[in-house]
C-alpha cells in the first residue's frame, strides 16, 4: 500500500507524521524491549566531606529483581581511575521506579568526572535469565557526570 498523500494540511498531518516520522524506528510489536533504566539523578556533598550519588532505577525487564549489584568504576575529572566499588541496588519491583543513594567517603563530588558501570555482579529474580540485567541496561545522567557502561 502506498503512503497517503500528505497534501491536506490539517487532516493528513498526523497520519503523515505517523507514516513518515521517527516512529518507524521503534521496535515492532506490542511489547517494548526489556530494559533496566539507570539514571544518575543528583550528586551532593555529604556532611562528612564525601559525595552522595542518587540514582533513579526502573526495572522493566518483565520480572521483579530480588537482588541487583553493579560493579562501578569512578573516574576523576582527568579521566584516571579513582576507585572501584559495588553498588547494591537491592530489590527492584517490576514496572516501578526506585531511588537508591550511595555515599562515597573521601570523594568530593567535584572530583568525579565519570561513572562506568563495569558489569553486573548479581542479577537475581524468579524468571530472569542471568544476563538479563546487563542486556537490558540503559544508562543516563541528569548531571554533568557522564555514566557509561
Amino acid at each position: 500500500m502506498d503512503a497517503p498523500h500528505c497534501a491536506h494540511p490539517l487532516l493528513a498531518a498526523a497520519l503523515c507524521l505517523a507514516v513518515t516520522g521517527p516512529g518507524l524506528a521503534q521496535p515492532s510489536g506490542n511489547d517494548p524491549a526489556p530494559r533496566l533504566g539507570l539514571a544518575l539523578n543528583t550528586v551532593s556533598a555529604t556532611e562528612a566531606g564525601g559525595c552522595r550519588l542518587t540514582f533513579v532505577i526502573r526495572n522493566d525487564l518483565g520480572a521483579a529483581i530480588d537482588k541487583l549489584v553493579a560493579e562501578a568504576v569512578l573516574f576523576d575529572t582527568e579521566g584516571h581511575v579513582a576507585t572501584m566499588t559495588l553498588f547494591d541496588f537491592g530489590t527492584l519491583p517490576e514496572g516501578r521506579p526506585r531511588v537508591r543513594q550511595f555515599d562515597l567517603a573521601g570523594s568530593s563530588c567535584e572530583g568525579i568526572g565519570a561513572v562506568l558501570v563495569n558489569g553486573i555482579g548479581t542479577c537475581e529474580g524468579e524468571g530472569l535469565a542471568p544476563a538479563a540485567c546487563l542486556k537490558g541496561l540503559r544508562l543516563s545522567s541528569d548531571t554533568d557526570i557522564e555514566v557509561t557502561g
